[in-house]
This record gives C-alpha cells, sequence and structure tokens, in this order.
C-alpha cells in the first residue's frame, strides 16, 4: 500500500498519543475513554488528551485516533473493531492500522453510457464521486428512414463520442493527480469502446474492464469491483515478492533500514506488527538498528521506537509502498535499483 495519506502525521514532530477504540456503545465508549485518558494523563500534555476526548466518544465501528501537541492529526474509521490501546511515543502507533484498514489502492470507478459517466475517485481522502457530459442531444438513434437518415446518424455517433472524450479527458486527469493503480470501467460496450481510443497512454494501461453494471442500476458492479482490486492486490504482492527473491534483496532490519536511508526502497514487506525497538532520528529517514550508525548520519540524540513505526514514517517520506505478507518471517525490502 501506498503511504502518502501518513505524511500529515510526519509533518508534525512527536510525540505522539495513539488511540484505538472499538465497536462500543456511547456509554461504554465513554467508561473506556476515562481508562484511557487516565493512562494519558500520566504522559501526554492536557490539550492532547481533550483535543482526542470528541473524536474518542464519537460512535464508530472502530477508530484510530493520532494526536500531538493539542491537535488530531489523522482519525481514521475501521472497517473492524481493533484491540483497544492508547501510546505515547515518539512516532505514532500505526502498524494496527494498516493492518486492519488493508491495501489503499488508489483508483477509478467509471460507469460509462452514451451520455457520459459516473466516475468515483478513491484516492487522496474520501471518495469523491463526479457525473462527467459533455453533450445532451443528439443521443438516441432511431429507425425513421429517409434521406436525413444517415446524417442523423452520424451526429447520434459523434455525440456518443464527444461525451466519451469528455470523460476520457477527466479520468486521464484523475490518473495523473492521484497516482491511480487502476481504472475499473463498466456500461454500454460502444460507450467503452470509444473511452478506451480516446484516453492517454497512461489511463489506458491501467483498465479493466468490469462486467456489470449501469448509471441507472449498478447491480453486481460493486461486486465486480472489490474482486477485480483482489485480483491486482494478490498479482502485485506476488511480483513484489517474485523481485525481492530473484534480485535477492535486503532482509533484515539493518539492511532495510540502510537501503531506506539510502532512499533505494521502492516496498516494505512486513510479516506483521515488529514491536522490538530500533533507533530513529528527527528525519524520516533517520532509522537503523545501531544508534553508533545514526551519530554518524548526523543524528545527535538517537531514540528509540517501535521497528513498524520507524518503517511505515521512512516509507511514507521515500515514497515506498508498504505491504504485510505472510510470505516473509522478517521484515524485507524490494529496491528500486
Amino acid at each position: 500500500m501506498r503511504l502518502d495519506h501518513l505524511r500529515p502525521l510526519y509533518e508534525r514532530r512527536g510525540p505522539y498519543a495513539s488511540v484505538y477504540l472499538g465497536a462500543l456503545t456511547r456509554p461504554e465508549r465513554l467508561t473506556h475513554w476515562r481508562s484511557v485518558r487516565d493512562q494519558l494523563d500520566h504522559q501526554a500534555d492536557k490539550a492532547t488528551v481533550e483535543a482526542l476526548e470528541e473524536g474518542a466518544l464519537r460512535a464508530a465501528a472502530g477508530q484510530a485516533l493520532f494526536a500531538t501537541h493539542g491537535d488530531v492529526v489523522l482519525a481514521e474509521t475501521l472497517p473492524e473493531a481493533p484491540y483497544e490501546l492508547a501510546t505515547w511515543t515518539p512516532l505514532p502507533h500505526v502498524a494496527p492500522m494498516l493492518m486492519r484498514r488493508g491495501e489503499n489502492v488508489p483508483h477509478l470507478r467509471v460507469i460509462v453510457d452514451h451520455a457520459g459517466a459516473e466516475l468515483t475517485v478513491f484516492g487522496g481522502g474520501s471518495p469523491r464521486r463526479t457525473v462527467v457530459e459533455a453533450a445532451s442531444w443528439p443521443l438516441q438513434k432511431t429507425a425513421q428512414g429517409g434521406w436525413s437518415q444517415k446524417r442523423y446518424e452520424r451526429a447520434v455517433d459523434e455525440t456518443w463520442e464527444k461525451n466519451a472524450t469528455a470523460v476520457a479527458k477527466e479520468i486521464d486527469e484523475q490518473v495523473r493527480r492521484i497516482g491511480a493503480e487502476l481504472v475499473l470501467v463498466a456500461g454500454e460496450p460502444k460507450s467503452r469502446s470509444y473511452l478506451l481510443h480516446h484516453l492517454g497512454t497512461k489511463a489506458a494501461d491501467r483498465v479493466t474492464i468490469v462486467e456489470h453494471g449501469s448509471r441507472e442500476d449498478h447491480g453486481r458492479f460493486e461486486a465486480d469491483v472489490e474482486r477485480a482490486l483482489d485480483e491486482w492486490l494478490a498479482r502485485r504482492r506476488a511480483e513484489l515478492l517474485e523481485r525481492h527473491q530473484e534480485s535477492a534483496g535486503p532482509t533484515g532490519m539493518a539492511r532495510v533500514c540502510q537501503a531506506l536511508r539510502e532512499g533505494r526502497v521502492q516496498a516494505v514487506l512486513l510479516p506483521g506488527e515488529l514491536p522490538k525497538s530500533v533507533w530513529i532520528g528527527g528525519d524520516g529517514t533517520q532509522v537503523g538498528t545501531d544508534p553508533a550508525e545514526l551519530r554518524r548520519w548526523g543524528v545527535d540524540e538517537p531514540v528509540r521506537e517501535r521497528s513498524d513505526a520507524a518503517l511505515a514514517r521512512a516509507a511514507s517520506m521515500t515514497d515506498a509502498e508498504l505491504w504485510f505478507t505472510d510470505a516473509v518471517t522478517d521484515v524485507a525490502a524490494v529496491l528500486r535499483y
């Protein structure tokens, strides 16, 4: 998964309060929050604890909250309830959230027809839905016959193509803006054909056609989309593992930390949470297993931190991906070069 959404956490210096709350009724949550607050009161500053309280008492299936210096920097609702905990650490404790939210694949969902398309963007925040239309007439072919029949049919085709061209332009822009990995397209076959013809190369290379769905009735569209995403994730994970094995990529904290400091990592592979301590500095790539090594890199006072928290920060700040997989038994990395 890409970790762009975590960057606001690392643009603010900690320490951070990280709070995970399960699915509770409001009275239960209030009781639990009092217990969490008692833990944090001995460590965190009062302003940060107060900032957390409003979010902590909000009804949700599960929540992850990260706050520092009196501000909640990131709040995420989780699809399943995590185990409940509260920590006060130099870096936010993000691993439980990342494992439960799943891989975040930036992608577009498109249902196209002769009138345009319904387009939903998943990436860089909450899903954003828009409708793209360029021309509204003429849209329907008829069988009236007569000397103007062919001209009318040509005008209808031109309207369909004009709408598909407008949709293609919007898709190209969104793919560029969010770095979409997939463009999932359903809808009317002729309009899909026009759309594919007018897409730029980058977007066209990311298109997957899904079978079901129209703008009037989504039907099985969402199920098709989820299946296509799962298949893409499986292929991506397998591809990264194969590249790591074929290139004898770095394995173990010491070697992966060195590659991250040098900015050479494309993806970090984790077997799960890694609570063992490493050493960090103030900058995103300052991470290592030996404090003396960090001092040689210019860190005056290395600080102990969880391995998974340090790796997530380094990956986020160097545009590296982070993947959880049980195919590795220790942290590993796929290199860019």
